[in-house]
C-alpha cells in the first residue's frame, strides 16, 4: 500500500507542476499539487489509513528534505550577502503580518465553543 500512497503524493505534484506551468501561476507546483490532494480528500470524506501512514513515514525523514535546499542557499551566500536588507525587511514584515492575523482568527475563534455556538 506503501507504493500506491505514495504514488499518489507524486502523482498530485506532477499535476500541480503541469498546471503550474501551464496556467502560468506564480505558485510552486507543489503547493498546488497539495491544494488538489486536499480538496480530494475533502470530497472523499477523510483520509485513508495507507495514506496517513505514509505521510508520517515521510515527515519522520522531514529533515532531510531540507539538505538540498540549505546547500543551495549556500551556493548562492554572495546574492544573500547584497541583498540582506530587503531580505530582512521582509522577513520582519511577513512575521509581522503572520502574528496579526493569526491574533485575528485567534480572536474570531475564542468566540465559539467546540459545538459551534457562540459563548
Amino acid at each position: 500500500m506503501f507504493i500506491h500512497y505514495f504514488s499518489l503524493l507524486l502523482v498530485c505534484q506532477l499535476i500541480g507542476e503541469v498546471l503550474g506551468l501551464w496556467l502560468r501561476l506564480p505558485i510552486p507546483g507543489p503547493v498546488i499539487g497539495m491544494l488538489l490532494l486536499f480538496v480530494g480528500l475533502l470530497v472523499k470524506g477523510g483520509i485513508p489509513r495507507g495514506l496517513a501512514r505514509t505521510a508520517e513515514g515521510l515527515l519522520v525523514h522531514l529533515s532531510l528534505l531540507f539538505v538540498p535546499a540549505g546547500v543551495g542557499v549556500m551556493l548562492h551566500v554572495s546574492l544573500l550577502a547584497d541583498q540582506w536588507a530587503a531580505l530582512t525587511l521582509a522577513l520582519i514584515v511577513s512575521t509581522a503580518f503572520t502574528l496579526v492575523i493569526t491574533a485575528w482568527i485567534m480572536q474570531r475563534l475564542a468566540r465559539y465553543d467546540h459545538s459551534g455556538t457562540p459563548r
